[in-house]
């Protein structure tokens, strides 16, 4: 008897909360604008394992990102900064530079260089 009440007044809840038509899923994050990334093509020297993890990164930025909207508080992001290093120091070195600088993402008071964009103070952390 209590699951069937219990039942019901889920249902007419639900009814009553519900909006009609197209709702955007994203709410009002649906607005943002992603940043438009171009990226290079790999250089031929790249090795495999570096040539995989830029693609990965890449998908992340152009197809994930975008959907889950801006979070890093770092500038570069830390995906961008993982590609560079990648780029730079190749795919170990660069992988373990990434994850130094994914561990670090956070929003705690930062005591090095800032960077102010649209009004916003960002973490400035660029590739050594």
């Amino acid at each position: 008897m209590h699951s069937k009440l219990i039942f019901l007044f889920l249902t007419a809840s639900a009814l009553t909360h519900a909006e009609l038509g197209y709702v955007e899923p994203w709410g009002k994050d649906a607005t943002l604008k992603a940043p438009n990334y171009v990226e290079k093509t790999p250089t031929a020297k790249a090795s495999v394992m570096a040539r995989v993890a830029e693609e990965v990164i890449i998908f992340h930025q152009n197809v994930i990102s975008p959907v889950d909207g801006p979070r890093s508080h770092f500038r570069p992001t830390s995906s961008r900064y993982m590609l560079l290093a990648i780029r730079k120091h190749g795919f170990f070195q660069g992988f373990v530079m990434g994850c130094d600088r994914l561990l670090r993402e956070n929003d705690d008071d930062w005591l090095y260089r800032t960077i102010q964009i649209d009004g916003k103070i960002y973490k400035f952390d660029p590739v050594p």
